[in-house]
């Protein structure tokens, strides 16, 4: 069973706490480096997640300094600290993540509201067609092809874990007709997102392609809401080399709307199912 903490969402929320301590002090970053014989972008860093590490003496002289003397806040801190340190089960994936954040995210978040155009939901998909969309992206060792499927897999968990992540997803009904991984393949897709689509926890929506004009056109994203208040939404829009991840409050706010109104465009989940069962007949039919 993977650890349901994230490392960056951890160090985010103490990084979050130190710039609301600071503050409330009245203390600027100049001054608090001046009185600790830190550098200014030192101080900077910490409370922009560029420090990925704070050290447990640097931290107890930051509390003193802001007159933190309530034990229970200060080991809150240090236990925030002490979890942002810790590697999580990605960290055996580093070769196929690299510096990627999502699995590290998705760990800790309680709802996923997720828009895919053109492909299945990587945490829905099933390994043969995983397999095949790397294929499609030029990598050539059967060996490396089968580490990233691996890890795809594993970021799964989530979905059926104790306390599992609640998964509304919004898939353009253009994503049904590619047959990646072949017709096979591709029924095997089919019925596995049905069978997912009647998990309590997953919400599954289908953006028929006779909608004509909607909200979706725009790149695939993700957005993730965390059960602590003190951890605000983030939005992961996937690129061809990283992620871009956008935290300010107008950027949130766009998404969410965006995701209401491709929501309101998209076939009810109880509707939804109905066209993913023709799609398993149409392919069904071609075998």
């Amino acid at each position: 069973m993977q650890d349901p903490r994230s490392p960056s969402l951890r160090l985010r929320r103490l990084a979050t706490e130190l710039r609301r301590s600071r503050e409330s002090a009245n203390y600027t970053a100049a001054r608090v480096a001046k009185e600790l014989g830190w550098s200014s972008p030192k101080v900077t860093r910490m409370e922009t997640t560029d420090s990925k590490r704070i050290k447990p003496d640097d931290l107890d002289k930051l509390m003193d300094l802001y007159r933190i003397t309530d034990a229970t806040k200060r080991e809150s801190m240090h236990a925030l600290a002490k979890d942002a340190r810790l590697r999580g089960w990605w960290s055996r994936y580093k070769d196929v993540f690299r510096n990627e954040s999502l699995p590290d995210f998705e760990a800790e978040a309680s709802v996923l509201r997720n828009y895919q155009s053109q492909l299945i939901p990587g945490l829905l998909q099933v390994p043969e067609y995983t397999a095949d969309i790397f294929r499609g992206a030029r990598y050539t060792d059967p060996d490396e092809i089968e580490r990233h499927v691996e890890a795809r897999m594993a970021r799964r968990e989530i979905l059926v874990r104790i306390n599992p992540v609640h998964l509304r997803a919004v898939i353009d009904e253009a994503a049904l007709l590619r047959p990646i991984g072949g017709l096979n393949g591709m029924l095997a897709q089919m019925k596995h997102l049905l069978h997912m689509a009647q998990l309590p926890n997953i919400d599954i929506q289908i953006l028929p392609l006779d909608e004509g004009t909607h909200a979706g056109f725009t790149a695939s994203f993700v957005i993730l809401d965390f059960p602590s208040p003190l951890d605000t939404p983030i939005i992961c829009i996937e690129t061809l080399a990283d992620a871009l991840y956008l935290e300010e409050h107008d950027d949130v706010e766009m998404y969410v709307a965006t995701f209401g109104d491709i929501q309101g465009s998209a076939a009810s989940t109880l509707e939804s199912v109905d066209i993913i069962h023709k799609h398993i007949k149409r392919l069904e039919n071609h075998l």
